[in-house]
């Protein structure tokens, strides 16, 4: 199981998520403007204040996924790097001290 792959299409889907509710809010906005509701100034403003918060919730969605994915990982047993590289480093080890006593032997 890749879990970068899985990461990756999780964030895409927050992102995509944001990009089509910021393209909804423009048209709210240029509707507003065009109907006279909002004047040009005002749309911007409200617009960047939107786009702002979309932003910070966006990086929140973000953490949080990240946080449950780790933890679904965690729970299904598929270990973390740290852990990976300590192994692969006790096993470079073990081999070592294989070959250390196998030249020993030979000797």
């Amino acid at each position: 199981m890749d879990n970068n792959n899985w990461l990756t299409q999780i964030l895409m889907l927050g992102v995509g998520t944001t990009s089509l509710v910021a393209d909804k809010l423009r048209e709210v906005s240029d509707e507003l403007v065009k109907d006279g509701k909002l004047n040009p100034e005002q749309a911007k403003d409200v617009m960047d204040d939107l786009m702002q918060k979309l932003k910070s919730e966006q990086g929140n969605f973000e953490s949080t996924m990240q946080r449950q994915l780790r933890n679904v990982l965690q729970d299904i047993g598929v270990p973390r790097q740290a852990e990976m590289d300590e192994l692969r480093g006790r096993i470079d080890r073990l081999e070592r001290q294989i070959r250390d006593l196998e030249n020993k032997l030979w000797r």
